[in-house]
């Protein structure tokens, strides 16, 4: 997989992608991250990528300009799967985004910010927008990040235990069970007894029993869904 982030602050990628697994990835060569600085492909003086928004709104506008030059040079060279704008008003990423884009080849990142990118980009170059939540960021790059390691952590040989991403919280609309680990009992602490019983199918009913309790009491809406 390559993801191509383009950003006007590529140095706020230089510590989430360089450590753990998104690090193992890159190199297994199983994954490429390329970071892209719009400022790059502004054609003014002054490197300019913000003006102000037509109408008297307050706060500046992400050019067309550099950007759609950017998107448009990195499609001259290769096909891209998806272009995604990273945005509050997108579409809620969740696990099965995360499922389906994890099998795609190429994908673009775009990291907006101020009061958002010209309205005519996302109308002609951005094939999804994606939110991380109902809240805002300062800009894109933090989301990026987040939506790049959920990607990478997916690809088949990125974790050590195949099975371990398909037990993860929310791939089957439920949190995962609680874990444990030695000592089997710690200050008076115990462990489950049927999780030291070697008995798999019941350990198994036990673990399905959990997760649905928890995602009863903690996430209902998942339930629900």
């Amino acid at each position: 997989m390559r993801i191509d982030i383009l950003t006007i602050f590529p140095e706020m990628f230089t510590g989430p992608f360089d450590h753990s697994i998104v690090k193992r990835a890159k190199s297994k060569g199983l994954a490429e991250i390329v970071i892209h600085n719009i400022r790059d492909y502004a054609n003014n003086k002054h490197k300019n990528v913000d003006d102000y928004g037509f109408g008297g709104d307050a706060g500046m506008v992400m050019m067309i300009q550099p950007i759609a030059d950017l998107i448009e040079k990195l499609q001259s060279e290769r096909t891209y799967d998806e272009v995604i704008f990273m945005t509050p008003d997108g579409i809620l990423f969740e696990q099965s985004i995360a499922n389906q884009l994890s099998l795609k080849g190429n994908i673009i990142l775009l990291c907006g910010h101020y009061k958002g990118i010209d309205e005519r980009i996302r109308e002609h170059l951005i094939t999804m927008e994606l939110s991380i939540g109902d809240y805002v960021l300062s800009g894109g790059e933090l989301a990026a990040a987040v939506v790049s390691d959920a990607l990478i952590r997916l690809i088949p040989g990125v974790l050590n235990d195949e099975t371990s991403a398909l037990s993860d919280s929310f791939q089957d609309k439920l949190l995962s069970a609680p874990v444990y680990t030695r000592p089997a009992e710690y200050k008076g602490w115990k462990v489950p007894d049927v999780l030291l019983s070697g008995n798999d199918k019941a350990i198994r009913q036990w673990q399905m029993d959990q997760a649905v309790d928890r995602t009863k009491k903690r996430r209902p809406g998942l339930l629900e869904s």
